[in-house]
């Protein structure tokens, strides 16, 4: 998506209002965007397009009878792009294991345990609210390279880690809350709901209308989405923040005890 930024607003934002005009237009009952940690505060062009995403089926809730929401959560083990197949294919093989900063930190899941709180958040939705499920304790991606080498090296087969530097719109840490979002629990366990966002249906309808027009104009999308997502922020400037202050492990506790 970072290097194909058109796209990617062409699926996650105009995908997302089209497919929830459709819901509207004929009956759902209820539909649920599957929205991400990288949303938040977003450093890259996929969470600044979900976290638009996110915005659009706010401000659609209030105009039919359709109830929509939007489920946040963080990585998934075993997913498309996971880290954890990458890792022990790299082991297997010999290695070297790649890994782009010794620093950087994630939250986990897994595919059963993702796929049964989306769906119960959606069993409970009214519409207008934003699940975040509740991602355990963050890990630091160097141990769980070390302990993945530890369980998969060929007869303890000594395999290196080569770090590779962090990719285009990566940052150390990520959030799971917005500035000025409160989190309360609801009455399923793991499940926890955010405060609804105020969003004019005018709103989302100027939004979309903006991003049509730098897509048919051909402009620079990325100034376009800096446009509409305030917070969206380059990575380099958030790591350098991180690195200046506390390192990226007690930066995302802080973010899951808030």
């Amino acid at each position: 998506m970072e290097d194909c930024p058109e796209q990617a607003v062409k699926n996650n934002v105009l995908g997302t209002y089209r497919t929830a005009l459709a819901a509207m237009r004929h009956g759902a009952e209820r539909f649920v965007l599957i929205s991400t940690d990288k949303a938040v505060n977003p450093t890259n062009v996929m969470g600044a397009t979900k976290r638009l995403a996110e915005i659009v089926v706010e401000g659609l809730n209030a105009q039919g009878s359709t109830a929509f929401t939007a489920v946040r959560f963080g990585n998934v083990l075993g997913s498309h792009g996971s880290v954890v197949p990458l890792f022990e294919r790299q082991i297997r093989s010999g290695g070297p294991v790649t890994l782009t900063h010794p620093d950087i930190i994630r939250y986990f899941m897994t595919i059963p345990e993702a796929a049964s709180l989306v769906l119960q958040a959606a069993s409970i939705a009214k519409g207008g609210e934003r699940f975040v499920l509740d991602m355990g304790k963050p890990v630091r991606i160097k141990e769980l390279a070390e302990r993945m080498i530890q369980l998969y090296a060929p007869d303890g087969a000594k395999v290196d880690i080569v770090y590779i530097g962090l990719r285009p719109g990566e940052k150390l840490y990520e959030e799971l809350l917005l500035s000025g979002e409160d989190m309360r629990k609801t009455q399923r366990e793991k499940i926890f709901v955010t405060e609804p966002e105020t969003v004019a249906p005018e709103d989302v309808q100027r939004m979309v209308g903006e991003v049509e027009s730098c897509l048919a104009k051909h402009e620079d999308m990325v100034a376009c989405l800096r446009r509409l997502v305030p917070e969206f922020r380059s990575a380099e400037e958030v790591n350098q923040a991180v690195s200046n202050s506390q390192d990226a492990m007690e930066r995302a506790q802080s973010c899951t005890s808030a």
